[in-house]
């Protein structure tokens, strides 16, 4: 595991340590699951981005419709 230096203003971090401490974690354990979080939805915005690449060749069938034809059954 690496380690990794941040830095935040003192009273940020005291927040964020008291609130590790209400929900029985460490600061580092909360940094970890949100990295994990981050990650995720990185990889996830990703892979919606390649799926429309992918279908950006798809024609929707055609020119425009009357709101007759549109209609028509």
């Amino acid at each position: 595991m690496k380690n990794v230096t941040l830095s935040a203003d003192d009273h940020i971090i005291e927040q964020a340590r008291q609130v590790a401490k209400e929900k029985n974690t460490t600061l580092n354990q909360a940094f970890r699951e949100w990295l994990k979080g981050f990650t995720k939805r990185e990889s996830a915005v990703s892979a919606i981005g390649d799926v429309y690449a992918r279908l950006s060749y798809v024609d929707s069938g055609g020119g425009k419709y009357t709101r007759e034809e549109m209609n028509e059954r």
